[in-house]
Order: C-alpha cells, then sequence, then structure tokens
C-alpha cells in the first residue's frame, strides 16, 4: 500500500457481540448482498478485510470477532487482536462498535475498557462510534433519540464515552433519511478525523504491526524476484506497486504482536459473588431487554412491582397495576385515532 493509498482511504474496523449485526453493517457500508441481514456466521470466525467505494469515498472496513467477550480462549484473544491490529495498520480513523438497542449495554462497557488498555484513552474518546442494530425491535412510534432519553441511560452513557458520536443504518417506515444513510455515516467519521487532526489512531500496538507488515512486504518481493533474504532487509529499489501486491499477504502473515493479556483479561481462580439484589436485577435487565416485541411495557411495570413487593400480595398488586397500565394505554391510543 502506497503512503498516498493509506492517507486517502477510511479505514473502519467493526466490533460486536455475536450477533450484533456486524455482518450485516459491513454489506450495507459496502453495498454488497447479505443474505444474513442481521446475524453474524455461527461458529469459530477470522478477522475479515473489505476495501470498496462507500458515498463515494474510498473505504477499508475490518471485522473481527467478539474477542472482548468471555467466549474466547487467551490464545484465541491473542489471535483476534493481533490479526485486526495487523489487517487494519496503520491504524483504523474509527471503530464501529455494533450495539443492538434491546440489549443490556454491560458488554459494550468491557469492550471500550479493553479498547482503552489496548489503545490508550483517545481510542475509545476520539475514535470510537457508536453503530445501534436492530432499530425495528422500537416500538411503531418511537424514534431512536427518544428511545434513549427515556429508556436506555445506559445506552446514552455508552454513546457519551465515545464523545457522543452514534448512528443507525438501519431505516424504519420506508426511505432512509439523513440520519440512517452510509453517507451519514461516513461524514460522522470523517467529521471525527477532523477533530483528531485528519490523524487515524497510532499507538506501540499499531507501530510495531506496521514495522511488522512493511518488513513481511520486502521479505514477500525478494522473494517473488529469486532474490535472497539479508538481515536487514529494505525498501530501496522496490516499486511501490510490488509492495502494494504484497501488502494483505503481509498482513496476514504478521504473528503474535507483544499484548499482554493477562493484564487486559485478568484471570481469577474465584469470582467475587455479587450480592443477591444486583444479580437479581441484572436477570430482570437482561430480560427486559431480551423480549421487547413480546412483553409490553405495561405489564414489565406490573411484574416489577410484583417482584419487589413479594409474596401473595405483591402477585396481585402486580398484576393490578400491570392492568391499569395497559388499559390506560389503550385509552390513550384510542384517544388520539
Amino acid at each position: 500500500m502506497s503512503a498516498s493509498a493509506s492517507q486517502s482511504e477510511l479505514r473502519l474496523v467493526v466490533l460486536g457481540r455475536p450477533g450484533a449485526g456486524k455482518r450485516s453493517a459491513v454489506c450495507t457500508i459496502l453495498g454488497l448482498q447479505d443474505t444474513e441481514q442481521g446475524t453474524d456466521a455461527p461458529g469459530p470466525q477470522e478477522c475479515s478485510k473489505h476495501r470498496g467505494e462507500a458515498a463515494g469515498r474510498q473505504v477499508v472496513v475490518v471485522s473481527s470477532p467478539p474477542w472482548f467477550g468471555s467466549g474466547c480462549n487467551p490464545e484465541e484473544q491473542r489471535k483476534h487482536i493481533s490479526s485486526f491490529i495487523a489487517l487494519s495498520s496503520p491504524g483504523p480513523h474509527v471503530f464501529l462498535l455494533c450495539v443492538p438497542v434491546n440489549q443490556p449495554a454491560d458488554g459494550e462497557m468491557k469492550a471500550l475498557a479493553v479498547l482503552s488498555k489496548l489503545f490508550g484513552p483517545s481510542a475509545v474518546r476520539s475514535h470510537t462510534l457508536v453503530l445501534f442494530t436492530y432499530i425495528d425491535e422500537l416500538e411503531e412510534d418511537e424514534n431512536l433519540e427518544e428511545y434513549l432519553t427515556t429508556w436506555r441511560k445506559d445506552l446514552l452513557e455508552l454513546v457519551g464515552r465515545c464523545g457522543d458520536r452514534y448512528h443507525t443504518l438501519e431505516a424504519r417506515g420506508g426511505e432512509p433519511g439523513d440520519g440512517t444513510t452510509v453517507e451519514g455515516l461516513l461524514e460522522k467519521v470523517e467529521q471525527a478525523v477532523r477533530e483528531n487532526g485528519a490523524q487515524h489512531l497510532s499507538c506501540p500496538l499499531y507501530q510495531e504491526a506496521e514495522e511488522r507488515v512493511r518488513k513481511r512486504q520486502v521479505e514477500l518481493v525478494r522473494q517473488r524476484r529469486g532474490e535472497g533474504l539479508d538481515d536487514s532487509p529494505s525498501e530501496e529499489n522496490m516499486t511501490e506497486e510490488e509492495m502494494e501486491a504484497e501488502r494483505e499477504e503481509a498482513e496476514r502473515s504478521v504473528g503474535d504482536l507483544n499484548v499482554d493479556i493477562d493484564d487486559i483479561f485478568p484471570r481469577t481462580s474465584v469470582a467475587s459473588a455479587p450480592s443477591f439484589l444486583r444479580s437479581l436485577w441484572e436477570k430482570l435487565m437482561s430480560w427486559i431487554y431480551w423480549l421487547p416485541t413480546l412483553v409490553r411495557r405495561e405489564a414489565l411495570l406490573g411484574s416489577l412491582v410484583g417482584l419487589f413487593v413479594g409474596g401473595p400480595f405483591g402477585g396481585m398488586l402486580g398484576t393490578t397495576v400491570g392492568s391499569v397500565a395497559t388499559e390506560v394505554g389503550r385509552r390513550k391510543t384510542e384517544k388520539t385515532k
């Protein structure tokens, strides 16, 4: 890759939990066909890199498996981290963190903490944009901003940590507006780039990766020419076209970087047991976010009351509250018709 090409393209790294909609996001950005809209392929995954044109701009999109979750062992985490760093070297302009609106944000908060440990606080504050997915899970008359403000303070906090940058590529109710287009997304990316002084993310890990990639490029060109390798290969007498041709292979052949997995993902033999109330609350919130289309909020209100009051009286009170709230909501809806 020539220096001019590297500077003119936008490099995006797409991250997210399993099923967060990374595959759909990548296909939407690059205008590709996606036979599994809104889903991620099951089973073991590798980091992938795609180059193309989007909204008149040259873009590189790197998608990575969910290495920041508890499902990866240390070897897989080191492998995936090293891979996506090499593929997005010399550094991404923005991380796109795919966040389902119908899920609690605890996993994404952990992802931001890991990014900060890996690349420094500016990776989150200045180089991360929240990309909301599963917008169709919202109620028909509810827009994303209203939903975040009214119901999801946890997601608002997530957005705040990312410099108040967020977007969605999913349109509701017809044609996409400015807030849901690929062009709108890239404008926000470019705005972040301008605020960062037209700089991509740079840190010791990315500098190490770029040094390894450039060295491997030279070795591959020498092998193709049939030249012998010396102890200190240089780029002298090598054309940009030759270096460009070997770039991707060089990126994929970079081994494990110097990533201290134990420091980022500390392994403890005995986990501290959360309090009963905290554990109960986390399970309840997870249940609420998983089932937004199956249970109305009025019923959830009744369930909450019954749960925290407890006993037969709590069950009766919760049922009554849920029924009253449902009836009030029904009458309000009829009145507005």
